[in-house]
């Protein structure tokens, strides 16, 4: 790892910790002072959350909140809030990382924070990204690993341990996990100019077995669903630093449809936060008229699957031209397709003939 990258990294630690630190001392002056504690922040209620047309994502709005100990109901979550703070304070402090899973135990097991669930947890781990305006990864918070990355990119690690190790994402076979140690890590080198992300771990397997990081020159990027905000920043770093257009393969249905549209412009949950929507990203398919056209296997829609193609065809998000078309197509004909629709036609069809027309296409 280069000295230059090596500060960078160790600033950016620092000014985290500070961060942290600034909003604990906040909260001991305020005692000292005999003030009730309180912390101020952006709402992220939903009346809060505005589509900016320019950044292509939502963001949040002007209105702000303070979470006040004197209001009875913000003593627990206010509680919560600071406990949280403390905890993010010790990882970065001793450059540790954890997962949402293991904050929620661990406040549970060691200090006894109340939390009706994890996902009270995770709100309150929300709260801290706004109060500070960091993300949950510069507190070392992320979630449990299960998107991966396949192809010709040389990293460079930068955490603790293994600064300065490389290695060619090629090395393994069932491609690298996107975890905390890769994706802080540093880009170093690609010849891919291209990257092909995949919804479903299955089509992902077939891509790499058929070799299509070598046939298509790209990196293979698994989100195995709705991508983690992890997989999301490496995409649009791989977009933003290394100029490499990014295409976008789902399922055809609208829970495929909204997985790239997150990628592309980000989700409402996300609002609070920067660098994580690639809007130059291409939804190549599996398209309705995809459905229809290559006559692939079908199921029903369901009431739910109809009515969330309704609410995204309200959604600022999918004003564009091709998102309203097939969108409409999908409520005409009430049909849905997965990826491996494709393999009525044989098991590499999808690689031999799918991929290179939608590519040429684009």
């Amino acid at each position: 790892m280069s000295e230059t990258t090596h500060r960078e990294a160790e600033k950016h630690r620092e000014s985290t910790e500070v961060s942290l630190q600034q909003l604990g001392n906040l909260i001991y002056e305020q005692i000292q002072n005999r003030e009730f504690p309180w912390v101020m922040m952006q709402s992220r209620s939903t009346d809060n959350i505005i589509y900016d047309p320019d950044l292509r994502q939502y963001i949040l709005g002007s209105r702000t909140i303070r979470r006040h100990s004197r209001n009875i109901r913000h003593i627990r979550p206010f509680t919560q809030l600071i406990w949280t703070a403390w905890f993010a304070k010790e990882l970065v402090s001793l450059r540790k990382t954890s997962t949402l899973r293991e904050v929620y135990y661990s406040a549970r097991g060691q200090q006894d924070i109340e939390f009706s669930g994890q996902q009270e947890s995770d709100n309150i781990i929300t709260d801290l990204e706004v109060a500070l305006n960091k993300p949950r990864e510069d507190f070392g918070i992320f979630p449990e690993e299960r998107s991966a990355i396949f192809g010709d990119l040389t990293i460079e690690y930068t955490v603790p341990g293994y600064e300065g190790r490389r290695m060619n994402l090629t090395d393994h076979p069932d491609g690298v996990m996107v975890g905390p140690a890769l994706t802080s890590s540093e880009f170093v080198e690609t010849s891919a100019d291209k990257v092909l992300v995949i919804e479903k771990g299955a089509m992902f397997t077939r891509l790499v077995e058929e070799k299509a990081h070598d046939r298509f020159n790209a990196i293979l990027v698994h989100t195995a669903g709705q991508s983690p905000r992890s997989t999301r920043n490496i995409i649009q770093r791989l977009n933003r630093n290394n100029g490499l257009p990014i295409y976008i393969f789902t399922d055809g249905d609208p829970w495929g449809v909204h997985i790239a549209m997150v990628i592309i412009s980000g989700s409402a949950n996300a609002a609070h936060l920067r660098g994580l929507a690639t809007p130059e990203a291409k939804w190549i398919g599996v398209w309705a008229s995809d459905i229809l056209d290559y006559k692939l296997p079908t199921e029903n829609l369901t009431e739910n699957d109809l009515k969330r193609l309704k609410e995204l065809k309200s959604d600022p998000r999918y004003k564009d031209e091709i998102w309203q078309r097939e969108i409409d197509i999908f409520l005409k004909i009430e049909k849905k397709a997965e990826l491996e629709a494709f393999s009525r036609y044989g098991l590499t069809y999808i690689v031999d003939e799918y991929l290179p027309a939608k590519l040429e296409s684009i």
